[in-house]
């Protein structure tokens, strides 16, 4: 499967009834600061260099933000203090990115979500993300990123299950056992903390997983997430990415 094919894919998407009906209705009625702009309304696909080593993964489009503009990270407050860091990092092309028709570039770098769809209260269901799981996999199975960034603590439980789930599968049981122990099955989320993940049936070679805060606007105005803390995470992002 090529990206154009599983864009596709993930856009034509309709398996959880709740999420069409949510991200369908806030597209039809639209925000008043909003009114004028037609809203994307579809599962959100990801975007940036197609051979990057660093891959970032999100919790899921904002209602008013990706779902209106269709690009992940864009038109949100989230997306507000994201790019000025990876522009400040050198990954992104500018610092703002406001429509997915802005000319924004990603450098070395794919953004991403555990789920595709606006979910109500930004609460998508354990159910909802496994309906969305594949698509994950498929996009790591096409980058193998040397660095996989995760944005908060769902993004975080997402690729340990992802990997939990392919680790072994067509090794021997020596490369499995091995494989096995290396898994961070164990670890606890925390800023800034860095694990190995192994190579598994769909990714070649380990990985490096860092973790970050999600920089939703609740983590970033009560200073639980600062500028300088956030920039900090792409320079080791860059540095373990081999760059």
């Amino acid at each position: 499967m090529s990206f154009d094919q599983l864009r596709a894919q993930i856009i034509a998407c309709r398996r959880c009834l709740r999420l069409v009906e949510w991200r369908e209705q806030v597209a039809r009625e639209k925000r008043k600061a909003y009114r004028d702009q037609e809203y994307w309304g579809k599962p959100v696909p990801g975007f940036g260099d197609p051979h990057a080593r660093v891959f970032v993964v999100g919790l899921a489009p904002g209602a008013h933000g990706s779902n209106r503009t269709g690009r992940m990270f864009t038109g949100d407050a989230s997306g507000d203090f994201l790019y000025p860091a990876l522009f400040r990092a050198g990954f992104a092309s500018q610092p703002h990115s406001l429509s997915r028709n802005d000319g924004m570039i990603l450098r070395d770098m794919y953004i991403t979500a555990s789920g595709r769809c606006a979910p109500p209260d930004n609460k998508p269901s354990r159910e909802e993300l496994d309906n969305c799981q594949s698509f994950l996999e498929r996009e790591i199975e096409l980058i193998q990123p040397n660095v996989i960034v995760v944005l908060g603590r769902i993004a975080f439980e997402r690729i340990l299950r992802v990997y939990s789930a392919r680790i072994g599968q067509g090794t021997d049981d020596r490369r499995r056992s091995d494989s096995a122990s290396r898994l961070p099955s164990s670890v606890q989320f925390a800023h800034g903390a860095v694990f190995t993940l192994p190579a598994s049936s769909f990714t070649i070679h380990p990985s490096s997983l860092l973790c970050s805060y999600h920089p939703s606007q609740q983590n970033t105005s009560t200073g639980k997430l600062t500028a300088g803390m956030f920039g900090a995470i792409w320079r080791k992002a860059k540095k373990l990415s081999g760059k």
